[in-house]
């Protein structure tokens, strides 16, 4: 139980641990300090830590729950389909609202404007009628209004400023001076009535009808709880503002019931709308009032009105009509989400096979394949699946192969690095430095440098035809000719010099028999199309002169004193005629001579712009370097050519063999 609870512990993150540090430490202070600000504060930070802690318990909840693509589908399904749903029956019931409280203040708006009107147009009637006329007129205007607007009274002003009212009793007076002509809502004693003023300084007309709560639910009958109040208290007013309706009047009939209309079903919600209206103030002409003509109803309320629906008698039917629209809509419902778990689980199920497949390709089991069953795209797509894994096995052993390669070929450089001559300083007068850097893992570019005697040091150089492990065998077996061929070379001068006594020194090798030689031997032993160019010297240090033969290979550069020479071809390159014959050149070499053969790698690879490096720029780079080591010299050029191309991977074999005359 205890490493239970101790691994649950390790399990927790920063959050929980904190939060259980501030519940144990909220619990403490509590106990110790129960009122103290410390304890409330570490109780705020304990319950703010409980909520992160139960968010983060909710989204690890929530990502395991749609881990599944089938879970996903249902959620996606439900944000598709029931989410829409909720929110266009939330709009739709949302826009009947709106709907209906407009139309319920488009009512009340309408009526109360039409009882104004009517209150208006009488009180400009009056005011034109002839004087011998007017008692006549104001008896029946209130004959006609007492129906209408009971306790309602009208005041008539003469030309003579005498004042005529109905009823005979009525306590209506004229109003203060400053009132224009007008007719609507007037606050009067804190009481709301309708009232008309018309006329001017002859005369005068003055209609007043009280408001009570039975003139109001006239309005509009049946609509719901018809209210009016002021609005817009301004500082300073306070209860000033504070208007009342009329008290009921006996003459008048009961006020109807003013309640909210019971539901008509579910979605008739409450509703309480209005419009805002302007009152004069009885007192204070130049101070008008707003107050709010509202009622509170039901969103059917108004739409029974203004549509004459009448829920009582057609009550059935509509419950009909809904009954079956609903059962519409659930089948709808129901085949929709059948169709849609039958679509669904055919993609879970090809996700799933895609999902185990996958599994098993990565365990190892290349092997495996999906059944493919239909002819959709996720058909189509477990068709790819098995078409990858049978490439990936393929590419798998392709790849096991081409490790076997790579350590054949890494045996091959090995053997290829031995096959290269010792380094050494080089003999008597002249020190030799060489580099070596092959594009492939195995070079085809060839040099060495053998001890002939005590005085004779051979040089040579040489490029196979093409890249890879067929140019580096070309070279090894060019290599071990040239080596055969100089060793017999070396026993017949030898041979000859003893023949001829001891007066004669050491016979020179004749470097134009060896590479004859080394053609012949090479031509009998490679393909047609296998050859190299070759450069083979000779250098005697007692003479200083560097006798050789250039197999059409790239002309070696001599500097000597500022200038470069090249040293001249006499003859083509070996293995690829039988018939070929060779030349012999020889050249003194002088103290501080610097003599650079190099291969094609040095002088062809390209830049960006297409432009190679050429014989031109090496001239310069060793006229300007001559005077360095030899080895030096070798690695700056190597990095002149680096630069030039602009990519670390070279282009072909890089060779290079330096000797300096000292």
């Amino acid at each position: 139980m205890a490493s239970a609870l101790l691994n649950m512990v390790r399990s927790f993150g920063w959050t929980e641990r904190l939060f259980v540090a501030f519940v144990v430490l909220g619990i403490a202070a509590g106990w110790v300090a129960p009122s103290s600000l410390l304890t409330l504060l570490v109780q705020v930070v304990a319950v703010g830590l409980g909520i992160a802690v139960l968010f983060k318990v909710c989204v690890r909840v929530v990502r395991r729950a749609i881990w599944r693509l089938r879970n996903r589908l249902i959620v996606a399904y439900l944000f598709i389909a029931v989410v829409p749903i909720l929110m266009l029956a939330v709009l739709t019931l949302a826009g009947a609202w709106a709907v209906s409280g407009q139309i319920a203040a488009y009512l009340l708006s309408v009526e109360m404007d039409r009882r104004v009107n009517s209150l208006k147009l009488t009180a400009g009637s009056l005011v034109r009628v002839a004087p011998q006329a007017r008692v006549e007129a104001i008896r029946r205007a209130g004959f006609v209004f007492r129906e209408r607007f009971p306790g309602v009274e009208i005041l008539v002003r003469d030309e003579a400023n005498k004042l005529v009212r109905y009823p005979d009793d009525a306590s209506i007076t004229l109003p203060p001076e400053g009132h224009p002509e007008t007719a609507g809502l007037m606050i009067r004693n804190r009481t709301f009535y309708l009232w008309a003023h018309s006329g001017g300084p002859s005369s005068e007309v003055v209609i007043i009808a009280p408001l009570t709560r039975s003139f109001l639910q006239a309005l509009a009958p049946n609509l719901g709880d018809i209210q009016l109040t002021p609005l817009g208290i301004r500082p300073g007013e306070g209860r000033n503002l504070e208007a009342r309706l009329h008290a009921g009047l006996p003459e008048e009939p009961p006020a109807p019931s003013a309640g909210i209309p019971d539901p008509v079903n579910l979605a008739d919600l409450p509703l309480k709308w209005g419009v805002s209206l302007q009152a004069a103030d009885w007192a204070k002409p130049q101070d008008p009032k707003t107050v709010f003509l509202g009622v509170a109803t039901r969103i059917s309320g108004p739409l029974r009105i203004m549509f004459g629906v009448d829920t009582s008698s057609q009550g059935p039917a509509l419950l009909v009509l809904f009954t079956v629209a609903t059962l519409i809509f659930l089948l709808v419902e129901i085949t929709s989400v059948w169709i849609g778990v039958s679509l669904s689980r055919t993609i879970t199920s090809a996700v799933h096979d895609l999902y185990q497949a996958t599994v098993r390709i990565r365990e190892g089991d290349l092997s495996h394949r999906i059944q493919v069953m239909g002819n959709d795209q996720l058909a189509e797509l477990g068709t790819s699946f098995n078409i990858m894994a049978g490439n990936l096995e393929r590419l798998l052993q392709a790849e096991k192969e081409q490790q076997r390669m790579q350590a054949e070929l890494e045996i091959a450089q090995e053997v290829q690095s031995q096959l290269h001559p010792k380094a050494m300083e080089g003999l008597g007068t002249l020190k030799v430095a060489s580099v070596c850097n092959a594009a492939r893992m195995v070079s085809g570019d060839y040099f060495d440098y053998q001890v002939l005697t005590d005085t004779q040091l051979a040089l040579a150089i040489g490029d196979v035809a093409g890249k890879g492990i067929s140019a580096a065998l070309l070279m090894a077996t060019l290599q071990s000719a040239m080596r055969s061929q100089l060793r017999h070379c070396v026993e017949m001068a030898q041979a000859a010099a003893v023949g001829m006594g001891s007066g004669y020194g050491a016979q020179r090798v004749s470097t134009a028999k060896l590479v004859a030689n080394l053609n012949q031997q090479l031509y009998a032993s490679t393909a047609p199309e296998k050859y190299a160019t070759f450069f083979f010297s000779v250098y005697d240090d007692e003479t200083g002169e560097l006798t050789y033969t250039n197999a059409g290979h790239l002309s070696p550069i001599l500097i000597r004193k500022g200038k470069a020479i090249s040293l001249d071809s006499n003859g083509m390159v070996v293995g690829a005629f039988p018939f070929a014959r060779y030349g012999e050149s020889a050249i003194k070499l002088e103290h501080g001579d610097l003599l650079v053969c190099y291969t094609d790698g040095i002088t062809e690879p390209e830049n960006a712009y297409g432009e190679m490096f050429g014989e031109e720029r090496l001239t310069r780079i060793l006229i300007a370097n001559a005077e360095r080591d030899g080895a030096e010299v070798a690695q700056h050029v190597v990095e002149e050519v680096m630069k030039w191309t602009g990519s670390a991977e070279l282009q072909d074999d890089m060779t290079m063999l330096v000797a300096r005359k000292v």
